[in-house]
């Protein structure tokens, strides 16, 4: 029993955390009704119905089949570079930074003729295009889609804080691609992977209701109830393949972060280190809990959404677990045949500070 909780403790460590924290401020505020008040359904139903439509979106082979007709004829290394990190740039705004990097990291350890050195550059670069693409939209990671919800922004004024930011970081990753020589690659000719049109088709609809329910058009007890539906009678062994661990975690985290809300002198605390330090706050909380955490702790502390929400999406760049997606490209990476781990993690650590000091620099002069 004791080392089956070690392995779980080892294979969700932010799991784990948040629900030891949970189970602390329990201690302190003993549950009563206004627990039921913690948790943000919004927010959970969303995410839960999001991750559903884009696994369907994946099986129904939509990503590989885009990501082969790009790759097919790109000539050069550079031409590959810029091709794969523009597309997980893009892709990450609508399908998560996970996802995309899950769906176009394999197609970079898979190209024939890439030296080693190029490689990790391009998973590198991949794996910052992720975490900085996906800054655009609510849909992008889970803290956008949280803050969009907690704090009821307009789609307005939600892309007026992301929008620029995300703008300048597709110049910065775009020009880095241009660092790798125009070595000739040659071009794959395997036939284009099959489509499956009716799951397109299906998951293509609900991607529409989730959308609309984050906007706001449709209220999200009626998309939960749709999308559920849909998958009994059309696919329901889907409605199983959620993250329910990551679900799990927001939930241990809405507990923790509502009961230090009923501290008082915590609560003080929180505020006082918060005020007028927004950005920085969330930005070094990230590198050390991950952006989603910090995101979910910092909400109940601040009204300065907008120094939030850029503190939680550049935050995720930085250290490997500044955000949870990165940590899938380094798994990913050191399985690959010939890879240099503590090479790829120099590099990684190089650029995304390089990255996160251009954008805070940014930030100042906007």
């Amino acid at each position: 029993m004791i080392n089956a909780v070690f392995r779980f403790a080892r294979r969700e460590p932010i799991l784990t955390a948040a629900a030891l924290a949970a189970l602390v401020s329990c201690c302190f505020v003993p549950p009563d009704r206004a627990y039921l008040g913690y948790l943000d359904l919004r927010t959970l139903s969303l995410l839960y119905a999001l991750m559903l439509v884009v696994e369907g979106l994946r099986g129904a082979g939509l990503f590989e089949r885009l990501a082969h007709l790009a790759l097919r004829c790109a000539g050069n290394t550079r031409a590959m570079a810029v091709l794969l990190t523009v597309l997980t740039f893009f892709s990450a705004m609508l399908i998560t930074n996970d996802v995309a990097l899950l769906t176009f990291v394999p197609f970079a350890l898979a190209l024939p003729g890439l030296d080693g050195g190029a490689l990790l550059w391009i998973v590198a670069l991949q794996t910052a295009a992720a975490n900085l693409g996906s800054m655009l939209t609510p849909v992008g990671n889970p803290q956008n889609l949280y803050l969009y919800s907690y704090y009821a922004l307009s789609a307005g004024d939600f892309f007026a804080v992301t929008l620029p930011f995300w703008l300048l970081s597709l110049a910065l990753v775009s020009a880095l691609c241009f660092t790798l020589p125009k070595t000739p690659m040659a071009c794959a000719d395997a036939d284009t992977p099959p489509l499956d049109r009716r799951r397109l088709g299906l998951y293509g609809a609900l991607l529409a209701v989730c959308l609309l329910a984050v906007f706001r058009v449709l209220g999200w007890e009626w998309m939960l109830l749709l999308t559920v539906a849909v998958l009994l009678v059309f696919d329901r062994g889907m409605l199983l393949r959620a993250d329910f661990m990551l679900l799990l975690t927001f939930a241990a985290f809405f507990v923790f972060s509502g009961n230090l809300a009923r501290l008082d002198a915590v609560a003080a605390l929180l505020r006082r280190l918060l005020d007028g330090r927004e950005y920085l706050t969330a930005l070094l909380a990230s590198q050390v809990v991950s952006n989603v955490p910090a995101a979910l702790l910092l909400s109940g502390f601040t009204g300065n959404v907008r120094d939030l929400l850029l503190g939680v999406n550049v935050g995720g760049l930085g250290t490997p677990i500044a955000s949870l997606a990165s940590l899938i490209s380094l798994k990913l990476y050191a399985r690959h045949e010939g890879a240099r781990t503590g090479r790829y993690l120099l590099t990684f650590t190089l650029l995304n500070i390089s990255l996160l000091l251009a954008l805070s620099l940014a930030r100042l002069l906007l």
